[in-house]
C-alpha cells in the first residue's frame, strides 16, 4: 500500500496552538497515524494538550504568539531549531501564518530534509496596506525558498503565490479542505437551545475577532430584529482578548437592539449538534484561507451567507449554495439574511445543493490521499 511504513518514519506538525491542532488537523494526524508515521506536534499548549497526547501523539510546548511582529519570535524559531536538532524528524510540516514562517526556517537550518508548508491563507489580502503587504510576501518568499512542498487550501492563494513570485509553480500544490461527512450529516438531532420553536436562528462559528465580520453583523442584526423581532445569533467560537481585534459577550451592550439577542457558546467540540439548530449560516468575515466553519455547515444542509473573498468564494457558489455579499457592509447583509428568511423554500434547496457539494468537494479522504501520496512520494 503506498504510503505504508517499514519503519516508522518521524513526522512533526507545526501550528499556532493545540486548539488549532484538536480542531483543524487531528483528522489529518490520526490519519498518517494509521499508515504508520510516528506523529508529533509542536504548538502552543492549552487546554487541549492532554486530549491530544491521549491519542498517542507527542506534543511539544512552543512559545508561539500570533502577534505578526512580536519580539518573541526568535524565541520560538530557537526552540523549533533545538527540537528538530534533537528529534531528527523526516518530514517537518507547517501551519499558520507564524508557524508556518519561524518553523519552515527552523527546519531547513536544522537540517531537516523535507519541509511541507499549508497555507491556510496568505496573512495579506487586497485590503493590506502596500508597506505591509511588501513585508508580507517577501516573508512568504523566504519561508518558500526552505521548503520541498507548498500546500494551499485555496487556488486563489496558488495564483497569488506564483503571481507574487512567492514560489515556482511546480513548487506550489493544491490540497483543499475536508471534514468527516459522516459526522457532520443532517440527520443529527439538534440540541435543545431553550428558544421558542417559532424562533429565526443565524449561526456563526468563529474566533471572537472583529476581523470575522462579527461587528458587521451585529450592525445587520439591528437591521434585521426590526422585521424579525423573533430572530437570534448563535455564536460559537473562544474570545481571544490577547488579539488586537479580540472583544468578549460584553459588546453587545453597544448595540441597542439585539441585547439578549446573541447567544455565545464559546469554544465547542460538538459543532454537528448545534449546527442543526440554526436557519441560516453567515460567516462576514474579511480574510479567510478555506474556512472550515463553511464545510462543515455546507455538510449539515444549511443554506450560507459569506463574503465575497477568497476562501468563501471556493466554498460558496453564490446564487446556488448560498449568497456572497460585500465586505464591512452590514446592509447588504441584513438583505441577505431577510431575502433567505422571506423565501424559506429556496433557502432550503440552497442546503440541499450545498450538502451535495460537501460530498463532491469537502470529503477529508481526498485531502487525506493528497497527503499520503505526497508524503510517500517526498520519502521517496
Amino acid at each position: 500500500m503506498i504510503g505504508m511504513q517499514t519503519k516508522k518514519n518521524k513526522i512533526c506538525h507545526i501550528a499556532n496552538s493545540s486548539s488549532a491542532v484538536k480542531f483543524l488537523l487531528m483528522d489529518q494526524l490520526k490519519f498518517l497515524q494509521s499508515l504508520g508515521y510516528e506523529v508529533s506536534v509542536a504548538c502552543r499548549i492549552d487546554e487541549y494538550a492532554k486530549e491530544i497526547e491521549s491519542k498517542g501523539i507527542r506534543i511539544k510546548n512552543i512559545n508561539f504568539s500570533r502577534n505578526v511582529f512580536s519580539f518573541w519570535h526568535p524565541v520560538a524559531f530557537l526552540q523549533l531549531f533545538l527540537f528538530f536538532k534533537k528529534e531528527k524528524f523526516d518530514i517537518v510540516h507547517t501551519h499558520n501564518p507564524v508557524p508556518g514562517f519561524l518553523g519552515q526556517l527552523a527546519a531547513k537550518a536544522a537540517g531537516v530534509p523535507i519541509i511541507i508548508n499549508t497555507v491556510h491563507g496568505f496573512y495579506f489580502s487586497n485590503d493590506t496596506s502596500k508597506l505591509k503587504r511588501k513585508i508580507f510576501i517577501l516573508a512568504e518568499k523566504l519561508a518558500a525558498k526552505c521548503s520541498t512542498l507548498i500546500f494551499s487550501q485555496n487556488r486563489e492563494d496558488i495564483d497569488t503565490a506564483i503571481k507574487e513570485k512567492i514560489c515556482r509553480p511546480e513548487k506550489i500544490k493544491y490540497l483543499g479542505n475536508g471534514i468527516d461527512l459522516e459526522k457532520f450529516n443532517p440527520n443529527n438531532l439538534p440540541e435543545d437551545l431553550g428558544l421558542a420553536k417559532e424562533s429565526k436562528i443565524i449561526g456563526i462559528v468563529a474566533r471572537l475577532v472583529k476581523e470575522k465580520g462579527y461587528l458587521d453583523l451585529f450592525e445587520a442584526l439591528e437591521i434585521i430584529v426590526e422585521k424579525y423581532p423573533n430572530i437570534f445569533l448563535l455564536s460559537v467560537g473562544p474570545t481571544e482578548l490577547n488579539k488586537k481585534d479580540g472583544f468578549d459577550e460584553s459588546v453587545i451592550n453597544k448595540y441597542n437592539k439585539i441585547k439578549g439577542k446573541v447567544l455565545f457558546l464559546g469554544q465547542r467540540s460538538d459543532i454537528e449538534r448545534i449546527l442543526p439548530a440554526i436557519d441560516i449560516f453567515v460567516l462576514p468575515s474579511h480574510r479567510e484561507g478555506f474556512p472550515r466553519s463553511l464545510l462543515e455547515a455546507s455538510a449539515m444542509q444549511k443554506p450560507i451567507i459569506a463574503t465575497n473573498i477568497r476562501g468563501c468564494k471556493e466554498a460558496v457558489e453564490d446564487g446556488k449554495t448560498g449568497i456572497l455579499v460585500p465586505t464591512k457592509n452590514p446592509k447588504e447583509l441584513a438583505k441577505a439574511i431577510i431575502y433567505l428568511l422571506e423565501n424559506p423554500i429556496e433557502a432550503a434547496e440552497m442546503g440541499k445543493a450545498a450538502r451535495q457539494k460537501a460530498i463532491k468537494e469537502f470529503d477529508e479522504n481526498l485531502v487525506f490521499e493528497k497527503l499520503k501520496n505526497a508524503y510517500a512520494d517526498k520519502l521517496n
